[in-house]
C-alpha cells in the first residue's frame, strides 16, 4: 500500500470507526436491545468493555512487529491511535465496575482494590496507562525528548501483562482465553526481545535514525 496522505486519512477514519463500534453496540444493546446483554447485563457490559481494552493492547503492540515483517511503515501512524482506544476502554471498563459493582461507593472499591489481587492489578494497569494516554501529544514528544518519551511509553509492556494476568486471575476456571491472550503477548514481547539483542549485537541500537522526537511525533509513538 503505497502511504499517500488521502489514504492514510481514510484508513485512519475506517480504524477509529472500527475501534469505537464494539462501545457503540454495547451501548445501543443496552438502550434498546437488553435482552443482547445476557441474564447480568452488568457483568456483561464490564467484561466486554475489559476484553476490548487487552485485544486493543495486544494490536497496538503488533503494529511494530507487522511492519517490521511487511514493511509497511505507514502502520506507525495508527498506533497512537490504537493505543488511545485501550485506554478508553480501560476507563469505561473501570467506570462500569464502580457503577455496577459498587455504586461509586468509594470506600467499597479501595476495600476490593487491596483485598481482590485480580482487581489490585486491573487498578495499577489503569494507573500507568493513565500517563502514557497524557503524552500522547506530539507536543509532550518534544517536551519530553525523544528518549525520555519513548522510555515513559514502554511502560506499555508491564502494563499488557498486568492486563492478561487480571483477565486470567478474574476468570479462575476456564483459563482457554486468558491463555491465548497471554500466547500472544509473550510472542509479541519476544519478538521485540529478539530484535534489541540483535540490534544491540550489530550496534545498530545506537546508531538508528528513529532517534528524535520529530520521528517519535511523526509515528505518533
Amino acid at each position: 500500500m503505497q502511504s499517500t496522505p488521502g489514504r492514510i486519512g481514510a484508513l485512519k477514519a475506517l480504524v477509529f470507526l472500527a475501534a469505537l463500534y464494539p462501545f457503540g453496540r454495547l451501548a445501543a444493546s443496552a438502550v434498546w436491545f437488553p435482552e443482547l446483554l445476557g441474564a447480568n447485563p452488568a457483568e456483561y457490559i464490564t467484561r466486554s468493555l475489559g476484553d476490548w481494552c487487552l485485544r486493543l493492547l495486544l494490536i497496538t503492540l503488533a503494529v511494530t512487529p507487522l511492519r517490521r515483517i511487511t514493511g509497511w511503515n505507514w502502520l506507525l501512524r495508527l498506533r497512537r491511535m490504537l493505543g488511545l482506544f485501550a485506554f478508553f476502554y480501560a476507563v469505561v471498563h473501570f467506570a462500569s465496575y464502580i457503577a455496577f459493582d459498587h455504586v461509586f461507593d468509594v470506600v467499597e472499591i479501595l476495600k476490593d482494590v487491596v483485598k481482590r489481587p485480580f482487581i489490585t492489578v486491573g487498578f495499577t494497569a489503569l494507573l500507568l496507562i493513565v500517563p502514557l494516554a497524557a503524552t500522547s501529544t506530539n507536543a509532550m514528544v518534544r517536551r519530553l525528548g525523544a528518549r525520555n518519551w519513548r522510555a515513559l511509553h514502554r511502560l506499555v509492556y508491564p502494563i499488557a501483562i498486568l492486563g492478561v494476568l487480571h483477565f486470567w486471575w478474574m476468570v479462575k476456571r476456564d483459563v482457554t482465553e486468558p491463555a491465548i491472550y497471554a500466547a500472544l503477548l509473550a510472542a509479541l514481547l519476544g519478538h521485540r526481545v529478539f530484535h534489541a539483542w540483535r540490534d544491540a549485537r550489530s550496534g545498530r541500537a545506537a546508531a538508528s535514525p528513529r532517534t528524535s522526537a520529530a520521528a517519535a511525533a511523526r509515528d505518533g509513538g
